[in-house]
């Protein structure tokens, strides 16, 4: 990860300079006046117009001393109509270009500060890497980006925009970390104990073992754990940012994630081709980990309570079976049709548990839940469930705005009989048809009337693909996202 900084406009004497240009404008005048007129002709040759997303890397350019490596123009589309993600894809399209330099200058002084610490922010997104486990890589074949210097007129606006969106960098970056661990690695007491490190931000995480949730009633969450050697944990963190403590403070924002920390099915065993991606099915998890990092980070002004429930997902003698009936948190009993169905489960408990101890405003729950979703929306959209209007506008505006996009998907009474079981008060599948569906509407009964969302990250949680802001691997989907939402609508 390069280190970020912020100058006032002046030519570079060495490394890539970067131009961030929009439609119909010209590119930086003292940047082509130094080159001769150089960078108009070499861009108009390109057929560069500064179109949204377009790039072109002029190699070596004639420029006083000779020693800019490389010049990058980067199109910004309309002027006047640059936004905060339109700047941040800028960057991450510069980075991409400029992983063999060492050093890089972006001219933004053209743009708002908020705007060029935008820019500063997408590079960043872009240029993360998770490589702890390459011992044998090539010199050649590393990145070298170390220190990009954004050009702006305000530095004091840039820096002190550019702060918070760098918290919650942070938080992104934790939770592509948590996602891209393999799993031998990443079992859920390990990944508790990553969640304590919050503590050095404020955040008051607490730990609880099998024990505890057995005391608690969570015979939904064990019973997805009970075949494995890794014991299960779930883990409570809690962010106080608006003041106050106890029946005076503010009701919190619950965010809650399914942590299975691997799934291989249990005894409804997955296919083995492909089985290696369930180390991230913990991804929603990740997600909130990552977020109330984020929120801690930046200091925002908001009680925000985040749990995750940490299971592992393995068949064994142990295991649980097709047709077990667990009762769970709620006092509600599930009949299990198939054990591969899991993750509802773990949140049934963890959902039930919250709102009954935090009374929070509302709650959102993120999980990799779901293939049906990833037929129904593919890759590039996740899909979304609420019992609450308000909150799903708020989320849809905030998903637009980060480029985590979202699709509300239908709940309602007919699917719901999809899940009537014949000897317990449901099952935990309903058959193929709606299956995103009908696993919504049982996690909604383990919601009991609070405000909630349900968001199905399964298509959203890893990309194989490189997107402007975010490398092929662990996308982190929801940090980003969620923090906008309570930035925009939940803060004092």
């Amino acid at each position: 990860m390069p280190d970020f900084a912020f100058a006032k406009p002046a030519l570079p004497r060495t490394g890539a300079l970067v131009l961030l240009i929009a439609e119909g404008e010209a590119p930086w005048q003292a940047a082509d006046t130094a080159a001769g007129g150089g960078i108009v002709r070499a861009l108009k040759a390109a057929e560069f117009t500064g179109k949204k997303g377009q790039t072109c890397t002029i190699l070596a350019p004639a420029m006083p001393g000779g020693t800019i490596s490389r010049i990058v123009a980067v199109g910004l589309g309309k002027a006047g109509e640059v936004t905060r993600l339109g700047a941040e894809e800028a960057g991450g399209a510069a980075a991409a270009l400029l992983a063999r330099e060492e050093h890089a200058t972006v001219a933004a002084q053209g743009l708002t500060p908020g705007l060029a610490a935008s820019v500063a922010t997408g590079m960043a997104l872009r240029a993360w890497r998770f490589d702890r486990y390459r011992t044998t890589e090539k010199e050649t074949d590393k990145p070298k980006l170390a220190k990009v210097t954004v050009l702006t007129e305000d530095l004091a606006a840039a820096r002190a925009a550019h702060a918070p969106m760098a918290a919650v960098v942070d938080g992104v970056f934790l939770t592509r970390e948590l996602v891209a661990e393999p799993p031998n690695v990443l079992y859920p007491a390990e990944m508790a104990e990553r969640c304590k490190k919050l503590e050095a931000l404020g955040v008051k995480v607490e730990i609880l073992g099998p024990k505890e949730m057995k005391k608690l009633g969570f015979g939904a969450l064990l019973g997805v754990a009970q075949g494995s050697a890794h014991e299960p944990r779930m883990v409570v963190m809690q962010w106080h940012g608006a003041g106050g403590r106890g029946k005076g403070a503010a009701a919190p924002l619950a965010f809650v994630g399914k942590g299975v920390t691997f799934d291989t099915g249990g005894i409804s065993i997955k296919p083995a081709a492909g089985m290696e991606d369930m180390k991230w099915d913990m991804a929603g998890a990740g997600a909130v980990v990552g977020l109330m990092a984020a929120l801690a980070g930046r200091k925002a002004k908001v009680n925000a309570v985040g749990l995750v429930g940490l299971v592992e997902n393995m068949p064994s003698g142990t295991a649980q079976r097709p047709g077990d009936v667990v009762k769970t948190a709620s006092g509600q009993t599930v009949e299990v049709i198939n054990t591969d169905a899991e993750g509802r489960l773990v949140l049934a408990d963890v959902l039930w548990y919250c709102q009954e101890r935090f009374e929070p405003r509302f709650m959102i729950d993120l999980a990799t839940l779901t293939g049906a979703m990833i037929i129904a929306l593919g890759h590039e959209y996740a899909g979304f469930f609420s019992n609450d209007d308000t909150l799903s506008k708020q989320l849809h505006e905030a998903g637009e705005a980060t480029g985590e996009k979202m699709w509300r998907m239908p709940l309602g009474e007919a699917y719901d009989k999809q899940i009537k079981s014949d000897i317990a008060d449901m099952k935990n599948v309903g058959g193929r048809p709606g299956g995103a569906i009908t696993a919504a509407q049982f996690v909604q009964r383990f919601v009991n009337k609070k405000t909630w969302a349900h968001l199905d990250i399964a298509g959203m949680a890893w990309s194989s693909k490189d997107a402007p802001c975010v490398p092929k691997g662990a996308t982190a989907f929801g940090v980003r996202l969620l923090d906008r939402l309570v930035a925009d609508h939940y803060e004092k």
